[in-house]
């Protein structure tokens, strides 16, 4: 879950777009969006570093480099520094990849198979602080037998193996002698993608220039700025004044600019849901009944109307409806229940007290929920969990607090999370749900336990075979249903503004993370604008 840096809100794209002149074309357009074919985008979320191995784009599209595949307009594997896509051996534990030829990276060196194993072979090295490495456990070794081939051998057949192949690759001579953790190369990247890095000023701007000798032709713009706006509402406000010519914006404003002349709001499907992350260490949080009876009280529908504005649906577990991993029976009803959730805290001991908050032991049914305080539509969940709980005497305090409060609270307090992929059902829930995880920063950060939950997510990661996968699959939602570690809220509609100005736009399915990488402006590099 990538975590929103603060914004120098005072600092204008004026200074980004004189950043960017220095790469593109002088001559500024009479619009103030920038030079001649340079487009200025906008997102609330800030990479930490815009190295690969240490988790920068990880799923590919990150504008800066190109893994040996990429997906298209559909989340299809198609080859990108693989000339065609790798090859798997019966087994499923042997994969091969042939490297196209005449690559480049931006300072000029030729991409080699050497680079590609060391890119892996780096995300595997403990003493590198990547977050990946428990994602590609399977992976025994990374050889280069030759300047073109690259060979990855297994210990089991991984079945999705071949989306870990969106990983960027990095030159291994920009290592040569450092430390992966602290390189400069983090910083101030050389990679093979369609835009190369002319600067990076954090919680301001990333400014990327057109990749002139980019193996898949020369992008269609000159140029790229990523604007980092933490606010939601700040970030609305600059997209009205005309700094952006795209930005992701909260449902609700981003509604503002529906039927407005000169922008079009693009509400594009996604696999990123909302929900409330149970601590299971919280005296309150951590009983069943508890959890159970808010699960029912959440009325889910209520927000899909009144928080997201219709840009999304109820959910109830971490696959989404649209994956064919996902398991029907776990579906409830969107609307809350009352009713049944009042019935179950009685069942449990938990008795209504004289101002109806109800109490069990001498313990009031009282905890807090966090979110962070730029999120406007989590502070917005929020208030309605808040609002839903106090029906059946539950008291939940909202706090809205920065990124660095929250985390040292996580194991206790509760929070508005958001993860989910549309890619596999490995990805993400391995390390979210898994005990081996528990407590271990954003992953399973309420030190959620279950023997059988464990042993689905391990028979679904190791086992090539398709039906025994889905098996698995139905159970871990099941059983995560059954135990309710989190109460799932909504599934989202990312919705951004583009202006009317700028063709070329094309929408996919959207995975949570989605900042400068995995946005609408996934295939940026084929954008144009009208000066």
């Amino acid at each position: 879950m990538i975590k929103p840096k603060p914004v120098r809100v005072a600092a204008t794209l004026a200074a980004a777009l004189l950043a960017a002149a220095g790469c593109s074309s002088p001559t500024a357009s009479p619009g103030g969006t920038g030079n001649a074919g340079t487009l200025v985008v906008a997102t609330a979320g800030e990479p930490d570093t815009l190295n690969p191995v240490l988790n920068y784009g990880v799923d590919g599209a990150s504008l800066i480099f190109d893994g040996l595949v990429a997906r298209d307009a559909r989340n299809e594997l198609v080859p990108a520094l693989a000339r065609e896509l790798p090859t798997v051996s019966a087994d499923g534990k042997t994969v091969t990849a042939k490297l196209r030829e005449g690559v480049l990276f931006h300072d000029g060196s030729p991409l080699t198979a050497q680079d590609v194993a060391f890119t892996y072979q780096a995300v595997l090295d403990p003493t590198v602080d990547s977050t990946l490495r428990s994602d590609l456990d399977m992976l025994v070794s990374v050889t280069a037998p030759d300047p073109a081939t690259v060979v990855f051998t297994l210990t089991y057949a991984y079945a999705p193996f071949l989306q870990r192949l969106a990983l960027g690759i990095v030159p291994a001579k920009a290592f040569a002698g450092q430390d992966v953790n602290k390189a400069g190369f983090n910083r101030k990247p050389a990679g093979t993608g369609p835009y190369r890095v002319t600067s990076w000023t954090p919680g301001d701007r990333l400014v990327l220039a057109a990749n002139e000798t980019y193996w898949g032709g020369r992008p269609a713009n000159s140029g790229v700025v990523v604007a980092f706006v933490a606010d939601d509402n700040v970030r609305a406000q600059r997209m009205r004044a005309g700094e952006f010519d795209a930005a992701e914006l909260a449902p609700k404003l981003a509604s503002g600019f529906e039927g407005r002349n000169g922008y079009r709001v693009h509400k594009v499907p996604t696999a990123d849901y909302r929900g409330v992350m149970l601590p299971m260490g919280n005296p309150v949080t951590g009983d069943l009944a508890i959890r159970r009876a808010l699960n029912v009280a959440v009325d889910r529908q209520a927000m899909v109307t009144g928080v997201l504005g219709e840009a999304g649906e109820p959910a109830f577990g971490p696959v989404p409806p649209t994956s064919e991993y996902a398991e029907p029976s776990i579906t409830g009803k969107p609307a809350a229940d009352i009713a049944g959730a009042a019935a179950a805290l009685d069942a449990a001991g938990w008795k209504p007290g004289p101002d109806g908050i109800r109490v069990r032991d001498g313990r009031p049914a009282a905890f807090t929920i966090m979110y962070p305080a730029t999120d406007s539509l989590r502070k917005e969940l929020a208030l309605a969990v808040t609002a839903d709980a106090k029906k059946v005497g539950i008291t939940v305090t909202p706090e809205g607090l920065t990124w660095d409060a929250i985390t040292p609270r996580m194991g206790n307090d509760a929070l508005i999370m958001g993860y989910g992929t549309p890619y596999d059902p490995d990805f993400v829930s391995y390390k979210l749900f898994s005990s081996a995880f528990a407590g271990q920063g954003f992953f399973n950060p309420g030190s959620y336990r279950s023997t059988v939950t464990d042993a689905a997510l391990r028979k679904g990661r190791d086992d090539a075979d398709p039906a025994a996968r889905k098996a698995a699959y139905a159970t871990f939602q099941k059983q995560l249903a059954a135990d309710v570690p989190w109460v799932f809220l909504t599934y989202l509609q990312h919705t951004y503004v583009v202006k009317d100005s700028v063709s070329g736009v094309t929408p996919r399915v959207e995975p949570h993370e989605h900042d400068v990488a995995n946005s609408i402006w996934w295939n940026v590099h084929t954008w144009t604008k009208k000066s």
